[in-house]
């Protein structure tokens, strides 16, 4: 009888993924062929966030979340609201708790290596969960590619400034390593096309209140510019806002990514020249997939929905599967955003008559 419910507990593990699945137009987003026994039933997982300020960091959790809860897992949220040392807390209590992983969204990506190495010590599994935590060794790294990030934002301001002339960058925090590889990529597609970075600024918190205040104490370089690369729509909506009072936006090329609703309706009111769209289903999922194939022992790879690689973490080789993220402007919003169902159309045309209604 208790192998009879196993059996039974892996065909509804199935049909539940394959349900999941369908919903994404087609692609395969979950793969089961590496579990373990083919059931999440008895995993624990703590999952800690570094804040939920970021519009997307509550669709990641409800995603997440959900997908576990279908293969037979639990899952335990924690929010550490920015803070490094609540987010060592929230480790050390995952692993009082014993749970068979932790997935990080890591505050901090240099702070977290001793408390990783705690956990791991313990035979706990950890994953960095779209921020890559340097020097822990980590046994997952699951996030968009980030490079790619950086020269979508460069292809764009590349395109609105084909002579050349001088941009502003405001990015994120230095303390998270997306940032850093976002920067990356930007330069490396922005070398040889006579754009000049006149300054660069990195704001502490991803508030769109610092690009606002940036902007106010360089007002003098605003005549000399003709694009702002922002680290992500909250700093974009800052600068945005600050150009507003100028009169000068939708005359300045201002880049983002995360495609948050507010953003979408800068694009198509034409003060936002872009974002970039990150599919968080699919990151989730796999994610999840991922949490609860490491809690039973199973090997990750790329399947269907990510490229499996590694990369180096400041002192290890560690597994990695990037997920490819999408540029979207004016041009493919319908396409990419509300066909896919991210947003709705009633939602991104608010402010705006949608010329194909």
């Amino acid at each position: 009888m208790r192998n009879l419910n196993k059996v039974i507990s892996f065909i509804l593990c199935l049909l539940l993924v394959f349900l999941l699945a369908a919903c994404t137009g087609g692609e395969s987003e979950i793969s089961v062929e590496n579990l373990a026994d083919g059931s999440g039933e008895g995993i624990q997982l703590g999952m800690t966030f570094d804040t939920f300020v970021m519009e997307r960091w509550q669709r990641d959790r409800d995603i997440f979340v959900s997908t576990a809860r279908a293969l037979g897992a639990e899952v335990n949220v924690q929010n550490a609201n920015g803070d490094v040392e609540e987010q060592i807390r929230q480790i050390n209590y995952f692993i009082e708790k014993d749970v068979d992983v932790i997935v990080v969204v890591a505050t901090d990506a240099q702070a977290l290596s001793n408390a990783v190495a705690k956990a791991k010590s313990k035979g706990i599994k950890i994953i960095s969960y779209d921020r890559l935590i340097l020097n822990a060794d980590t046994d997952l790294y699951i996030s968009f590619d980030n490079g790619m990030v950086g020269r979508y934002m460069a292809d764009k301001i590349i395109e609105d400034m084909p002579d050349g002339g001088n941009i502003l960058k405001i990015k994120g925090p230095d303390k998270d390593n997306n940032v850093r590889l976002v920067d990356e990529g930007f330069n490396d597609e922005l070398a040889g096309h006579g754009i000049r970075v006149l300054d660069e600024y990195s704001a502490s918190e991803w508030k769109g209140e610092e690009a606002g205040e940036y902007l106010a104490e360089n007002d003098d370089k605003l005549g000399r510019i003709q694009g702002i690369m922002c680290g992500n729509d909250a700093l974009a909506a800052g600068a945005i806002r600050y150009l507003s009072e100028r009169r000068l936006a939708s005359k300045i090329t201002v880049t983002g990514q995360d495609a948050d609703l507010d953003a979408c309706q800068r694009i198509v009111e034409g003060t936002q020249a872009m974002t970039v769209y990150k599919p968080i289903e699919t990151l989730a999922k796999r994610a999840a997939q991922c949490a609860v194939t490491l809690a039973e022992g199973g090997q990750i790879n790329g399947v269907g929905d990510g490229q499996y690689t590694t990369i180096n973490d400041g002192t290890y080789n560690i597994p990695y599967v990037s997920i490819r993220p999408i540029m979207v402007t004016k041009e493919n919003i319908d396409e990419e955003i509300i066909e896919s169902g991210f947003h709705l159309r009633e939602d991104v045309y608010l402010n705006v008559r949608n010329e194909n209604e």
